[in-house]
């Protein structure tokens, strides 16, 4: 069963529990993974679904700290109970350590020294990490090395 047929499953599954919220989180996966499909008018590789999810997750959790900072709990707790529904599936993302490795790694392979060789270094980051990887922590420790 492919990631998206697993979504669609679960959607008509909360909705014959009336899981209204989770019906409507899960329809909207839904229907950016079909505008994606027809944006690029061929089916979507599990690694583009997955991409396609992170980036909605990453919304999410956007959303959820501009609604505290603006004092609107309720909204915020919405976002994030849609963020962590969609995480469910996401693969499990590498902890730090795992993370900094494959950063040295590339660093040594690459011979980064400076701040400037970022962009040879990160898109092999994420290439390795096939979308396990989180970049903004990646991000932090290269700049931690080349800093």
């Amino acid at each position: 069963m492919s990631l998206f047929e697993k979504i669609q499953s679960d959607m008509y599954t909360a909705m014959k529990a009336g899981e209204k919220q989770k019906a409507i989180t899960l329809r909207s996966v839904i229907a950016k993974l079909k505008d994606k499909k027809i944006a690029k008018r061929d089916t979507l590789s599990e690694a583009e679904e997955i991409k396609t999810i992170q980036t909605l997750v990453k919304q999410r959790r956007e959303s959820e700290n501009i609604y505290m900072q603006a004092g609107r709990e309720e909204l915020a707790k919405v976002e994030k109970y849609e963020a962590e529904l969609m995480e469910i599936y996401l693969p499990t993302m590498m902890s730090e350590d795992d993370i900094r490795s494959i950063v040295e790694d590339i660093v040594a392979e690459t011979g980064a020294s400076s701040m400037s060789d970022m962009g040879k270094v990160m898109p092999e980051v994420l290439k390795r990490g096939a979308g396990q990887i989180d970049g903004k922590v990646a991000n932090i420790i290269l700049r931690e090395l080349l800093g």
